[in-house]
């Protein structure tokens, strides 16, 4: 009876993890896995960016929510979550494909849906029943325009290479912004439950 007592007493201290409390941590590998896709778009590069400037365009990031300190945890996983999923979605298209090496646009892929997959074991608990008030919420429906925007303008320009090799950059300067807003979360204790 003790070694059955000692047995569940350990699984219970097993499934709180560290904080105490039936959690979800953000672990490190998510951290590295971002580093490693910032990796992956450096050397995704085939052109000099110098050679695309007529091709600039302000995508308008919402960079002061993605590194501000305005948003609340959940609301705050939420954009991680909505950055990662879209910036997946971009480069996974038809398009995307014959416009870089396969190689490493696979290794993108499998890289993001890491992230997405990691954040994914607390995206039920952090969001729930509020997942319908979240979609709606201002910051995931800024993050919804700003990647359409992206779209929008790889069409009208065709998705020529240059329009790839500035969204490659501007992509570069969003999943940068999107560490900013990991790092943040770790700070705040890392527990996505807890308020």
């Amino acid at each position: 009876m003790a070694f059955v007592l000692s047995l569940l007493m350990a699984l219970v201290l097993v499934s709180y993890g560290p904080g105490g409390s039936l959690g979800c941590y953000l672990s490190r590998r998510l951290m590295l896995d971002a580093r490693e896709n910032l990796r992956l778009l450096d050397r995704m590069n085939r052109l000099s960016p110098h050679s695309c400037l007529q091709d600039r365009k302000d995508f308008g990031l919402p960079q002061e929510m993605v590194e501000g300190d305005q948003l609340q945890k959940d609301q705050a996983f939420s954009v991680l979550y909505e950055m990662l999923q879209q910036t997946f979605n971009l480069f996974y298209t038809e398009h995307s494909s014959a416009a870089w090496d396969t190689t490493l646009l696979e290794q993108l892929h499998t890289g993001l849906q890491q992230q997405l997959e990691d954040l994914d074991t607390c995206r039920g608990p952090v969001m729930g029943e509020k997942d319908s008030e979240l979609g709606k919420m201002d910051p995931i429906v800024t993050v919804k325009k700003y990647f359409q925007g992206i779209h929008d303008y790889l069409q009208e320009k065709e998705y020529s290479d240059c329009a790839w090799e500035i969204v490659r950059v501007e992509m570069m300067r969003a999943l940068t912004s999107s560490t900013t807003l990991q790092k943040r979360l770790t700070k705040m204790g890392g527990d996505l439950n807890s308020p």
